[in-house]
């Protein structure tokens, strides 16, 4: 809890590498991760640095792992994460790595090479072999209708008119898409000096590129003259079809044929022993490549850092620099030790003085991870700043369950939350790449405590899916106000509502013993006393909030020393805040516990604005004697405390300075009229407090103090803080808003489908039919509208009310993360 509340001391070590052995202790820190080192030769081009040579060794590997795994993925194989822990490599091993690195590439890449080349080759075989066995018939003569037998040729004999003329063939195949084009363009381009056959294959044939089978469409044309044919070519070629030889007696395409499918037998043998050796190569692959990754990836780092550390003089060491928690120095030392007890001179380390703010460091675990997120969402804390997370690990739970507050729906978010917890260690669970479920899965203990929490408070409204339950014996009695008052039956028929008296004896028998009575989910002003009830009760919790934020600020002001803040800070905003809005809470819970219910209740919100109009209302009773006394003299005290908080932090600030450093009096006015003209820095160093330069305690002493700056920057805190209390606290205000807005959905939703359900049932006598349909609505809206929706809603209030309204009345969250050199992130 120690590091909760605050981030652990980080100091600024230095570290004495020997170059022989600064591989190895670099690589047990990232094993490790302890130290966060800092560039210490920003001004070097990357280019220029001395482990250049091997950080791109490095990288061009990773290239070649990139190809590998490609070849690997296009198989259809998977690459599986290596088994146990991987070190970084030695620095020699780097060669044998890139020589069988490459050995594996070159060889894959033959041998893909070579399979590609067979799958075309047995790919012109088949379409080859569909083009001639696909039985186009040689263009007969076809007769005309005039008198011509079916036999007699288009084409007459030698010996002829055309005797010269000799018929060509073209044969081929082209993709189906661009069958009907080529067909148009043929018929266009030659004038119909040409007679073509289209025909698509019996059976699809494999892609040698993508390997999915695809059709083709076969074709034969035969045309007179050479100008027809070279027209006919260019237009195959256009169209990028496959053109084979095409024998005109049918015993030669018979014997071309058995040729054609004799070597696609042979090929397809050559290519399945191509294969079979492919995947042994893949194999090898598959099993070296994941760790090769690993200790690359983790020798690539390395060597990144040793490029942000300085030669020494001599060169015979690295110099380091870099942040380390102050815990794990002893821890550090060891390692260092240790990883260089070969090398047979010991690294050093030790601390160095600070002058920039250190970074924050603050560990967490499985259940406090979600809640420091989102405090670290709305800034990391400043080096040992208070940290919010501790008590945000109730509140957050708390506040959204007072929006969200059923029973039946914070058992099922919990009942959710907690199957998640109960499986957090399966490895399919923390394995799963969905985005949504990784985002519930990791805020699995904050939704386990923000559903508990919600069953809590949906006991206090006494809800259950919007129902009221009677655990115990009501506080009103029906009876005794039926005996005592007469009621008749006329009286009955004439009043359809009823009221009961409290002062009537017996009718009040006290205050339910926890939660809302039922009795008042019978009540019409159900609604009004639960809206009175809510709104009273945020700003109780409001005001509570708040005041617990700006005494957190305490815990700052003593940790960093600036005492003079306590008083002049602290006490007049406690003062402002419990002067007005405190006693507005104090109203609400004196009303509450002295005034009775039989008498005439007087108006708080009347008495808050008398409050300030330093006026009194005729018709609105005092709550007690004395009253208009204590609020004059609140309001008073609450506006006197304004300047205090303006003017009392830059005075002293002020008289301060002039105490440490001196200065003649003709130099003072100089010095307020050149504060305006002054840089931002040395304004900010001039007020800049403690938490502003922790750790770092030269810089206040050399820093130079500009009033004018001092008085902005403390006029825009006493503004905002003042004018944020009444904000504030109106912000709160929707506790109530969102939770009325929850309980009324949850009725509608019952009213409008179970409630129809259950009269439907009753009327038809199927009730056990029309349940089970009415209930699956039922739940689909529970679940989508009211845990999904609505359960979003309140979060995202919930989070607003931490980060804007109770974190920034002591939390600045302008720090940085801790970020030590770790693999963890390599080996993920």
């Amino acid at each position: 809890m120690g590091s909760m509340f605050r981030s652990e001391e980080v100091a600024l070590v230095q570290l004495f590498l020997p170059t022989s052995a600064a591989y190895t202790c670099v690589s047990q820190l990232g094993e490790l991760g302890l130290v966060e080192f800092r560039d210490l030769n920003a001004s070097v081009s990357a280019f220029q640095r001395r482990f250049v040579g091997d950080v791109r060794r490095c990288e061009e590997l990773e290239k070649t792992f990139t190809f590998l795994q490609e070849e690997v993925r296009r198989a259809g194989l998977a690459l599986h994460p290596p088994e146990g822990r991987l070190l970084a490599p030695p620095p020699r091993d780097l060669l044998r790595i890139q020589e069988e690195t490459d050995r594996l590439a070159r060889e894959l890449r033959d041998v893909r090479g070579n399979q590609q080349s067979l799958r075309a080759q047995l790919h012109q075989l088949q379409l080859h072999s569909a083009v001639l066995g696909r039985g186009h018939r040689l263009p007969l003569a076809a007769t005309p209708t005039d008198g011509l037998l079916e036999r007699t040729p288009l084409l007459q004999p030698p010996g002829g008119p055309h005797q010269d003329l000799r018929v060509n063939f073209v044969a081929g195949a082209v993709e189906p898409a661009k069958a009907a084009a080529l067909e148009r363009l043929l018929w266009r381009a030659c004038r119909g000096f040409l007679i073509a056959s289209f025909r698509e294959t019996e059976q699809p044939l494999e892609d040698p590129v993508t390997g999915e089978p695809a059709t083709w469409m076969t074709f034969l044309i035969s045309y007179w003259g050479e100008q027809i044919g070279q027209k006919i070519r260019k237009i195959t070629d256009c169209f990028h079809c496959h053109v084979f030889p095409f024998v005109e007696q049918e015993d030669g395409r018979l014997g071309t044929l058995q040729q054609l499918q004799q070597q696609s037998q042979e090929l397809q043998e050559v290519l399945g022993e191509t294969e079979r050796f492919l995947s042994q190569v893949l194999g090898r692959v598959q099993r070296l490549l994941p760790p090769w990754r690993v200790q690359i990836h983790k020798m690539k780092a390395v060597y990144l850092v040793l490029n942000q550390c300085s030669v020494s003089a001599t060169h015979k060491c690295l110099i380091a620099e870099g942040w380390c928690a102050a815990s794990d120095l002893p821890a550090l030392q060891q390692v260092l030790q240790d990883s260089s007890s070969e090398a047979g001179v010991s690294a050093v380390v030790h601390r160095i003085p600070c002058r920039d703010m250190p970074p924050t460091l603050i560990r967490t675990n499985r259940f406090t991870a979600s809640f420091q997120g989102i405090v670290d969402a709305y800034g990391v804390g400043r080096y040992q700043e208070v940290n919010p997370a501790p008590y945000t690990i109730i509140t957050f739970p708390f506040l959204f369950a007072v929006m969200f507050g059923d029973v039946g729906h914070g058992l099922l978010m919990f009942l959710f939350a907690l199957a998640m917890v109960l499986a957090e260690n399966r490895p399919a669970v923390k394995t799963a790449q969905n985005e949504i479920w990784r985002t519930f899965f990791g805020g699995r203990y904050l939704l386990l405590l923000m559903g508990l929490f919600s069953v809590y408070t949906g006991f206090i409204y006494n809800e259950c899916f919007s129902r009221a339950t009677t655990i115990f014996p009501s506080g009103w009695s029906v009876a005794a106000m039926a005996t005592q008052s007469g009621w008749s039956d006329a009286f009955l028929a004439e009043h359809p509502l009823l009221t009961l008296d409290p002062a009537v004896s017996g009718v009040f028998l006290g205050p339910y013993p926890f939660g809302i009575d039922p009795v008042w989910s019978l009540a019409v002003n159900h609604l009004s006393f639960l809206n009175s009830f809510k709104m009273k009760m945020s700003v109780i919790l409001g005001v509570t909030h708040m005041t617990f934020g700006v005494v957190l600020g305490v815990f700052n002001h003593v940790h960093f020393g600036q005492w003079h803040r306590l008083l002049l800070e602290t006490l007049p905003e406690l003062t402002f805040l419990l002067g007005l809005f405190g006693y507005l809470v104090f109203l609400v819970v004196y009303k509450w516990l002295f005034i009775a219910a039989a008498a005439p209740a007087p108006s708080i919100l009347i008495h808050f604005i008398n409050m300030f109009l330093f006026s009194r209302s005729p018709t609105n009773p005092l709550l007690f004697p004395g009253q208009e006394v204590v609020q004059s003299a609140l309001v008073v005290v609450a506006l006197a405390a304004v300047p205090v908080l303006l003017l009392g932090t830059p005075l002293f600030l002020r008289w301060q300075h002039r105490r440490r450093s001196p200065r003649p009096a003709g130099r003072q006015l100089d010095e307020d009229k050149s504060g305006i003209l002054d840089s931002s820095d040395a304004s900010v160093a001039g007020w800049g407090s403690d938490e502003e330069k922790a750790g770092c305690p030269g810089d206040q002493e050399e820093a130079e103090f500009v009033l004018s700056e001092v008085l902005m920057h403390q006029a825009i805190h006493t503004i905002e803080f003042c004018l944020g209390c009444i904000s504030n606290t109106a912000s709160y205000l929707r506790l109530w808003a969102l939770s009325l807005a929850h309980a009324q959905l949850s009725e509608v939703l019952w009213a409008m489908v179970m409630r129809e359900g259950l009269r439907m049932g009753r009327e038809l006598g199927v009730a056990a039919v029309v349940l089970v349909p009415i209930f699956a609505a039922f739940a689909v809206l529970t679940v989508a509208i009211l845990l999904v929706m609505e359960g979003l809603s309140a979060f995202l209030h919930a989070l607003r009310l931490h980060w804007v309204e109770f974190q920034n009345k002591f939390y600045l969250g302008s720090g940085y993360k801790l970020s030590p050199f770790t693999f963890a992130e390599e080996e993920d």
